[in-house]
């Protein structure tokens, strides 16, 4: 047994049992004397307990984490030091790690149910990053599954007291290397981004059923988170959503400046993407390609250069070659001659052939200022975008006064409390002014109030259906417990609203959840006064189980006879209940009465001539009155019977002379 098992520290908890054991620490169920509630307790290893620097450093730590109130954080109590003993008060969960969860399901859960918990984890860490407290060590590990199906994450702040407090290579080590975080794995400044990279290689797993990264030692595996990228979960899992890839590869980017900014902007995603599984957002695994030194590649800077080819050819201006001389002008005498030689009436058609020429051109001229440079500088009338924001759709593309030239296209539709067709958002907007007199309206239109159809959830696991009622927006309170002859536990027997009922995002849903069949209940025997036989044949018959005899002295019943019972009865208890019973093993020798002797004893008598008087009593009884003349005898023999011790009275001459006592044992 652990020797820490029944210690009171600080007079207030008591320590149960010991429910786990960790690189650092020992985890104890305990009860709070003060506030009578059940608690856990972590222990600090006792070389930890030892270094003044560490302890001081965990005061901090766990005060801060103390400070932490929200429903998926396990909660931290107190933080005291008892006997040179550190630990911590948290709150006592009654679940499972989520890495057990995922062993249960075969190590890969389906996305929705992934989206269920991964939301969960994100809403705690943005509620620890907002007040300055950054984990160092998300894993599936440290999240708890509770059986209404939440999670808690457990152990903020307890990273940077492992790593500072101490270097030996623990399994918890082990564990931690594959969802560290590349500054981590480097030893550089780390901050909230960093619990948003572990959070996305939480999701990788939940969701692809493996880890990013292995290798033969830890080392191997932080220089992979380093200079590594993992392969894309679809490839793993077609079945995972395009959104919930890109957004567990945004979360895993290698430089935390391309990671979200926040793990509201991360939650943000998700539950758009929650609303909306088919969303695309502006991110692709391919923002993560790594360049040689490690560092996220700039697409603008590894654009490849087109080459460009020169030809050997002479370019250079005014080169000519030389004219034969046959082609060369002849003197200007020469051309006269020949000029004089033509007929005089030849000249006007030349005359004709140039006007007719400058007409064409002045018109080509004409043509070309009307139509491209004149426009060039008049000016362009303005068209204003008419106002459609909460006009409806159908109608608006039948009024052609309204829209003129204008077309309208519908971009998307969304739910809304608006009716169906109303348009919502306009692009551009309404009263806005355009050059283009036939400019395209893209309208965003509401498709109605968004209606959730109820779905049949007879007979599902309890978180199966938990997850997928909150999937589609409904809200799910507490669940009632009933028994269930047919119903295996922890199965839905019963829901309110029913099946097809038509509701909205938001709406309550009430669960009937079954605990299994009922416990038969047998009304136990009077066992008291019957032989050992007896009752365990009639325990048998009414599937009850005699666990113990106890045998015990009786003056009341013969030996074998049972004397009392554990439970009382015609007590109605459950089949199965063990019951102890006292059997008599006869009369208590001590009770009986002692058996009387005979004791013979002789009493000296005195030479002086004088009358000896001995009186024996059993309390106020006599049982022997002698006399004695002490000149006929020299002794007097007596003859006594009884029990126990009695006392006797010798007198000379009725004088007491002293008291004496013979035993009878």
């Amino acid at each position: 047994m652990d020797q820490n098992i029944g210690k009171l520290l600080d007079n207030r908890y008591e320590l149960l049992e010991l429910i786990g054991v960790g690189g650092m620490a020992k985890v104890y169920k305990a009860r709070c004397h003060r506030l009578n509630r059940l608690v856990a307790v972590k222990i600090l290893r006792d070389d930890l307990s030892q270094d003044s620097d560490f302890r001081r450093r965990f005061q901090d730590e766990s005060q801060a984490v103390a400070m932490l109130s929200h429903p998926n954080i396990v909660a931290v109590y107190d933080v005291s030091r008892s006997s040179e003993m550190e630990y911590i008060v948290m709150e006592l969960i009654d679940g499972i790690s989520l890495k057990q969860y995922m062993q249960k399901k075969g190590n890969k859960l389906n996305w929705r149910e992934a989206l269920h918990f991964i939301t969960q984890i994100v809403k705690a860490l943005g509620h620890a990053h907002s007040r300055g407290i950054i984990h160092r060590d998300i894993k599936p590990h440290n999240v708890m599954v509770l059986r209404d199906g939440s999670v808690k994450v457990a152990d903020f702040g307890i990273a940077r007291l492992v790593s500072a407090g101490h270097s030996t290579m623990t399994q918890e080590t082990l564990d931690s290397v594959h969802y560290i975080s590349p500054e981590q794995a480097r030893g550089s400044h780390i901050d909230a981004r960093s619990d948003l990279y572990s959070a996305g290689v939480v999701l990788y797993e939940m969701t692809t059923g493996r880890l990013p990264f292995e290798g033969d030692s830890p080392v191997s595996v932080a220089i992979q988170h380093i200079n590594s990228i993992p392969l894309s979960p679809r490839d793993i899992n077609p079945d995972i959503p395009e959104a919930l890839e890109a957004i567990t590869m945004k979360a895993m980017a290698p430089k935390a400046e391309n990671r979200y900014v926040s793990a509201d902007a991360m939650l943000a995603d998700l539950e758009e993407f929650r609303k909306n599984p088919s969303i695309n957002f502006d991110y692709t695994p391919s923002d993560l390609h790594l360049t040689q030194d490690g560092e996220s590649e700039d697409p603008e800077k590894t654009q490849p250069i087109s080459a460009v080819s020169f030809s050997g050819r002479n370019t250079q201006a005014g080169h000519r070659s030389a004219k034969p001389a046959s082609d060369r002008p002849r003197s200007r005498a020469a051309a006269i001659e020949d000029y004089d030689d033509e007929p005089q009436s030849a000249s006007w058609p030349i005359f004709a052939a140039v006007a007719a020429i400058l007409v064409f051109t002045i018109g080509v001229l004409y043509v070309f200022y009307s139509s491209f440079i004149q426009p060039l500088f008049a000016p362009t009338p303005n068209y204003t975008i008419p106002a459609l924001e909460g006009l409806v759709y159908e109608q608006v593309v039948q009024d052609r006064e309204l829209l003129g030239d204008f077309s309208v296209l519908i971009s998307s539709k969304i739910a809304s409390e608006e009716p169906a067709g109303t348009i919502l958002r306009q692009s551009p907007d309404g009263e806005s002014t355009t050059k283009d007199p036939k400019t395209q309206i893209s309208v965003t239109v509401s498709s109605g109030p968004e209606i959730v159809v109820m779905p049949d959830v007879t007979g599902w696991e309890y978180v199966k259906a938990l997850v997928e009622l909150q999937n589609l927006g409904l809200k799910v309170p507490v669940p009632e417990y009933q028994t269930h002859e047919e119903v295996p536990s922890n199965h839905v027997i019963s829901y309110t609203p029913l099946e097809g009922a038509e509701l909205r995002p938001g709406d309550k849903v009430q669960l009937v959840v079954s605990t299994g069949p009922a416990e038969k209940l047998e009304a136990v025997p009077l066992f008291i006064g019957q032989t050992e036989e007896w009752a365990r044949n009639k325990a048998d018959l009414q599937n009850l189980v005699i666990d113990n005899i106890i045998p015990v002295w009786s003056n009341e019943h013969a030996a074998g006879v049972v004397v009392d019972q554990s439970v009382a009865a015609y007590t109605e208890v459950p089949q199965g209940t063990k019951i102890n019973l006292q059997v008599s093993k006869g009369v208590d020798p001590a009770t009986l009465p002692p058996v009387p002797k005979t004791v013979s004893f002789q009493i000296a008598l005195p030479t002086d001539p004088v009358m000896v008087h001995v009186v024996v009593k059993d309390g106020p009884t006599v049982i022997l009155d002698r006399n004695v003349d002490c000149t006929l005898e020299a002794a007097l023999s007596c003859s006594v019977t009884g029990t126990g011790t009695k006392q006797y009275d010798i007198y000379f001459d009725n004088v007491l002379v002293k008291t004496e006592s013979v035993s009878f044992g």
